[in-house]
């Protein structure tokens, strides 16, 4: 199965996504998170989004907060895209679709939420990265180690942003600022998890 063929079949509002890229970057997100796992092994994962639904033009988009770098143009915060941004199935060999199984009007409320944060130009946090590399590596998730800052967010952080207007907590005990994508893998809300890891990976 494709990355294409996989989100065509797993993509709905409300979900969750989760990829695991295989850039420098995502690799070292990948490796700090093994403070998360009990036998110390990375997480799968590097960043979060969360599903839209189809548009008009018939093609799954999501919202995201995000570090966008590409021909000369930068986008630093919440965003919207296409799917097909992580269509690359070497660039993204492992993937994710959370379901916590919402209702309609929840999935209205979530989506509201991440709208809202697009339409403020809600910021991507590097501070906040930062602070919740610290704190994952010390284990004390419930603590801030940068200066609170409430108009900046970071992929997973986003995603449970939106997820607390309808009263699910991924992690308990891990204020927003330290949430990172292994918490929403690995969160004891009840959840459907669609998996595809390409072999070796």
């Amino acid at each position: 199965m494709t990355n294409q063929e996989f989100f065509e079949k797993y993509a709905s509002p409300g979900r969750v996504g989760l990829v695991g890229m295989t850039s420098w970057i995502d690799r070292r997100i990948q490796k700090v998170q093994r403070h998360l796992n009990p036998q110390g092994r990375c997480s799968l994962w590097s960043h979060a989004l969360l599903f839209e639904g189809r548009r008009l033009d018939d093609e799954h988009w999501v919202m995201e907060c995000d570090l966008d770098i590409s021909r000369g143009f930068v986008r630093l915060g919440v965003q919207e895209n296409r799917i097909d941004k992580y269509w690359d199935d070497v660039a993204c060999p492992t993937s994710a679709v959370l379901d916590f199984h919402l209702n309609e009007d929840q999935v209205d409320t979530v989506l509201r939420a991440g709208l809202e944060l697009l339409a403020t130009r809600t910021r991507y946090s590097i501070r906040k990265i930062f602070g919740t590399w610290i704190a994952v590596r010390k284990k004390e998730l419930g603590k801030r180690f940068v200066k609170e800052d409430d108009t900046s967010l970071y992929c997973s952080a986003f995603v449970r942003h939106c997820f607390a207007k309808i009263g699910i907590d991924f992690a308990p005990g891990v204020i927003e600022d330290n949430v990172a994508p292994e918490h929403l893998a690995a969160s004891p809300v009840p959840h459907t998890m669609y998996l595809m890891r390409r072999e070796g990976k």
